[in-house]
């Protein structure tokens, strides 16, 4: 349960946030089962797809579909993007970003494939909790730093898994997937992996001559 003075994350502009799923639904990674396989209680999606959204108009929450994520389970999911990719000298961590209000629309999308994420990100985030008070009398989001990693450590790579962990670590797998696919098509993100993009050149040089001579046209 998120402490009382526990900060209220600010959300993003809904219009944003369904744009950053259009661009990051190309790089996000197919789609794991949930951890029970049964779908856990979550928003209720949109029946059908209707038409896409208007992408000049302001969006409140709700407007579009329903979103899923509770405070706690929003605050969960914060601290779980910021152990993943942190605040360093590259870059802001993933929560200053609003990475989870994007992975909470992911999840909430009424898409193929998403109703499973969502019952997999559900599942995890709760698992999540319920380990950090078995090892640490504690939620996730109140541990410190070495706390958090033990635990991630543990289900980082399932290959690496004890068994009792292969299911949390298909969680990780795919919570991590996503986090890095909003984090890295924001700009932020762009700038640390060194992405330019569209910029207009002052001059464009043509393909090299190498090339060209190569190809017969030199």
């Amino acid at each position: 349960m998120t402490p009382p003075d526990s900060p209220i994350l600010p959300r993003m502009d809904r219009r944003a946030a369904i744009k950053w799923i259009a661009a990051a639904a190309a790089s996000a990674t197919c789609y794991q089962p949930g951890l029970t396989g049964a779908q856990s209680p979550a928003a209720r999606p949109a029946a059908g797809y209707g038409t896409d959204p208007d992408l000049v108009r302001t969006y409140k929450p709700g407007d579009v579909w329903p979103l899923t994520f509770s405070e706690a389970q929003r605050a969960t999911a914060a601290a779980l993007c910021d152990t993943i990719i942190p605040a360093d000298a590259n870059g802001p961590s993933a929560s200053s970003l609003k990475v989870p209000d994007f992975i909470d629309e992911w999840i909430s999308a009424p898409y193929p494939g998403h109703a499973d994420d969502r019952s997999t990100i559900l599942d995890g985030l709760a698992w999540l909790d319920a380990e950090a008070q078995k090892r640490f009398q504690n939620d996730y989001v109140n541990l410190v730093a070495r706390q958090k990693n033990a635990i991630c450590d543990d289900i980082c790579h399932e290959p690496n898994a004890k068994a009792p962990l292969r299911a949390a670590a298909r969680f990780f797998g795919r919570y991590r997937n996503l986090t890095a696919s909003g984090y890295y098509t924001t700009p932020e993100g762009m700038k640390d992996i060194g992405y330019v993009g569209n910029v207009a050149l002052e001059k464009f040089a043509g393909p090299p001559p190498e090339v060209l001579k190569r190809l017969g046209l030199a």
